[in-house]
């Protein structure tokens, strides 16, 4: 599916957000704070949109995707920068050394993982001992107005946004359905927990919309596994 849309990924995602996509991105940058020399896994990183702004410190940044399409289309478009490296790759089973990373990011990627608890025990098994992640993701608005227009937006006004802006209209159906099944703010942050990481917090953005979460692998974690997360 994401194959099939990666030409015209981020000019829909703009449209879809009305403009809050980029307001979003530049949020989960600041968290992850990448600084020189760090080494960054950015999942589910699509084109590289996220990948980009990571780099703009000196960081080295680490591009990984499901989708062959959308590791092409990045590949293509930031050929002339040597701090992204594009990888294809299962956030399930992650094709890196254990403790390889200073700062694991992913961004509105998780909930389209089959098992997320699976590639958060990934995240963790890769991330340093201080390392942090960062998981910016769409969530459940805690105010009931705000929630009831925002399913509302996702169910009949989206739709037809999509059909004028997406390559593949089709492909984006099941947007709506996967944002309503996904777990709220708490649920994600104890997924976190289970998997090891302190210092576990969310920040909402945009009323709830979307919520920001952020954990650090402890300094002296002596095994780099996690919790059992398949129950």
């Amino acid at each position: 599916m994401f194959d099939q849309v990666s030409t015209h990924y981020d000019r829909t995602n703009a449209v879809l957000s009305v403009g809050n996509a980029a307001l979003w991105r530049m949020a989960a940058t600041r968290a992850v704070a990448p600084q020189p020399g760090d080494r960054i896994l950015d999942i589910a990183a699509g084109t590289g949109t996220s990948s980009v702004a990571l780099t703009r410190t000196g960081a080295h940044v680490v591009a990984a995707d499901f989708s062959a399409g959308m590791i092409k289309v990045g590949r293509e478009r930031h050929a002339g920068n040597p701090l992204i490296e594009f990888v294809q790759a299962d956030a399930t089973a992650l094709p890196f050394a254990d403790n390889e990373f200073d700062a694991v990011t992913i961004s509105f990627g998780l909930r389209n993982v089959v098992e997320p608890k699976k590639a958060i025990a990934e995240f963790y098994r890769v991330t340093r001992p201080g390392g942090r992640v960062v998981i910016c993701e769409f969530s459940t608005p805690p105010f009931a107005p705000v929630r009831a227009a925002y399913f509302a937006y996702l169910n009949h006004v989206m739709p037809l946004v999509v059909k004028l802006a997406s390559s593949n209209a089709e492909a984006y159906d099941y947007l709506g359905e996967s944002i309503a099944a996904w777990p709220n703010q708490s649920t994600l942050s104890s997924w976190l927990r289970d998997a090891g990481y302190e210092a576990v917090a969310y920040r909402n953005l945009s009323l709830g919309i979307v919520a920001l979460h952020r954990g650090v692998k402890p300094a002296n974690a002596a095994d780099t596994g996690a919790a059992d997360t398949t129950s």
